[in-house]
């Protein structure tokens, strides 16, 4: 088979762009996805992903285990990542989140020319079908629906009171003018019509409507062995799928859509990357790129939770599932109710200093007791409260663990290895536990899970170590810069290699201050553009711009250096 455009991975990335790509009727398009549709009632249904995110049994995800790391006492980290059309946007808890607009702007000090905020917003309104309607910082008219959540618990806005009792103000848009404070997230669900109150996955939003254009063709079960290289230049994907190992070969451009994780996996089978670690394992260098793999970042987080005797929550036992049965009836007739929630209904982002000129952690407040991503079930009712680093000094990698496509990547994000981290995570743990036991949240409060009686900081850091995790949020893994570490340059084109492009969450130099789904549509936004030519990318530039050409200074407002340097700023001078 033959075709202009290869695109391997149909998560966020890959689906946004093989839908972009595939609306030029005189291309033809391919998509690869080793998982299944993403079409299944647990997709569907949001409340589904406390089934999809344990990975026992791994449904519609990877499962991945970190190594053991030395900063979590030696525990093997746990990351879900979604497997099949939509990726991880089918699996995680819908929320909308950009990130700092000094976030972006760090990526163009830092050498990514173009990728300031004022750069990337177009793309974000043009992907956004936002409830709210068009706005400066606001679009209406994209695939991904974007809305106010369906039936958020009445303890949600009791945090949000919590949050304003202990400093923090209300904020009811993180995407908008200011991202501090603390508020409900919006979501990635739709909102009216036939679909009202399902998740809005980037396979709902952008393939699924047009899966029967006769210029793109959408493989799934297929298993990508390695990108097709001559002469520096790629030419195919050879795939594995039925039994069958063949060569899907690409007029174009190939592009590579599969994460942190897969990507340069990925690029290592096929003899891309550091010559030491190909050499490991037996693999050919086709193209010497040391940075593949390397700059590892993710967000660490810890959950503070409590027992309560509230029902209004998302509970187990007897009286919890009586109510997920009501719940499921409601669900099926409105879109509405417990099953339409997304878990972390509330949130916060909120500065360890306020001479910093943006929030550096950030709290998702969860309507249930949340443990071992799930995988740890308590009897009862309660609520929980994540509480993660946004820009963490820490750089691990992903590696291979042998040549085998088909075997997991290794991976080693070196949680808490920099004391900084560890340091701000646990500030952030007792300013989450200062916001659950204010007044707001006495009626709920019943006992604290695992922490009562860590009262110290040492004890607190010990409770660290024991029980945090990541929260989803991998990236850099093939990161977008000018230095020598760079696998991409500015366009996403992989340095040194021949119509070969990176278009996922790994491209990103520094990781943002915030959830990581969004940003991943906005670069395949740009991609498309890119891959489409510099006509149809001036045009869209401005088209996206038009709503928003005189803005009022202070709801777009010019960015400045922090009073105090953060960890991103610090990253983008080191090159990293």
């Amino acid at each position: 088979m033959e075709f202009d455009y290869v695109i391997v991975g149909g998560g966020s990335g890959g689906a946004t762009l093989a839908s972009r790509l595939s609306e030029d009727p005189s291309v033809h398009v391919c998509l690869i996805e080793a998982g299944g549709e993403g079409r299944g009632i647990l997709v569907r249904a949001p409340a589904g992903t406390v089934a999809m995110l344990p990975g026992r049994p791994p449904i519609n995800n990877y499962a991945y285990q970190t190594v053991p790391q030395p900063g979590l006492d030696g525990r093997r980290g746990y990351q879900p990542r979604g497997r099949c059309l939509g990726g991880s946007s089918a699996i995680n808890a819908m929320l909308y989140v950009r990130g700092h607009r000094d976030d972006y702007d760090d990526w163009e000090r830092s050498g990514c020319a173009g990728w300031s905020f004022d750069d990337v917003l177009p793309y974000f309104k043009r992907a956004e079908g936002n409830q709210r309607g068009e706005s400066a910082l606001h679009g209406a008219d994209g695939p991904l629906q974007v809305g106010e959540q369906q039936s958020p618990r009445p303890i949600t806005e009791d945090f949000v009171r919590a949050a304003a009792e202990c400093g923090i103000p209300r904020n009811d848009d993180f995407n908008g003018a200011e991202q501090e404070g603390a508020g409900l997230y919006q979501v990635t669900q739709f909102h009216g019509g036939a679909k009202n109150g399902e998740r809005s996955s980037t396979a709902a939003a952008y393939l699924h409507p047009v899966m029967d254009r006769a210029n793109l063709t959408v493989l799934t079960g297929t298993q990508a062995l390695r990108v097709v290289l001559e002469d520096r230049r790629a030419v195919g994907v050879e795939v594995r799928r039925g039994g069958n190992t063949e060569v899907i070969a690409a007029r174009r451009e190939v592009v590579l859509c599969g994460g942190a994780f897969n990507s340069p996996q990925l690029l290592m089978l096929s003899g891309i990357g550091d010559p030491a670690e190909l050499g490991r394992h037996g693999i050919v260098v086709q193209h010497a790129l040391p940075g593949v793999g390397k700059n590892l970042q993710d967000h660490t987080d810890f959950i503070l939770a409590y027992k309560s005797k509230q029902t209004d929550l998302f509970g187990i036992g007897v009286v919890g599932g009586l109510h997920l049965m009501k719940a499921i009836l409601e669900w099926r007739k409105s879109g509405k109710g417990m099953i339409a929630t997304p878990f972390a209904e509330g949130g916060a982002f909120f500065k360890s200093s306020p001479e910093l000129r943006r929030p550096d952690l950030q709290l998702h407040f969860v309507i249930a007791i949340t443990d071992d991503h799930a995988r740890k079930l308590h009897a009862g009712f309660g609520f929980s409260c994540h509480v993660c680093v946004l820009r963490p000094k820490g750089r691990g990698d992903v590696r291979l663990n042998d040549a085998n496509p088909e075997s997991a990547p290794r991976i080693d994000p070196r949680f808490l290895s920099d004391a900084d981290d560890m340091a701000l995570l646990l500030q952030g743990v007792k300013k989450t536990r200062e916001i659950l036991r204010a007044p707001a949240l006495e009626k709920y409060r019943h006992s604290e899970v695992y922490t009562a009686d860590a009262h110290t900081d040492e004890e607190l850091t010990q409770h660290i170590r024991a029980r945090a995790d990541t929260i989803y949020h991998p990236v850099g893994t093939c990161k977008m810069g000018v230095d020598a570490m760079a696998v991409v340059d500015a366009q996403l084109r992989v340095h040194g290699i021949e119509n070969l492009r990176v278009v996922d969450a790994s491209v990103m130099p520094t990781l943002i201050g915030g959830n990581t789904n969004a940003p991943t549509l906005m670069l395949a936004e740009r991609a498309a553009d890119w891959m489409r030519g510099p006509i149809t990318f001036d045009r869209a530039v401005q088209d996206a711009r038009a709503p928003a050409t005189s803005p009022e200074p202070s709801v777009l407002p010019e960015a400045a250096a922090d009073a105090v340097p953060s960890p991103a700023h610090a990253a983008a001078r080191s090159g990293m």
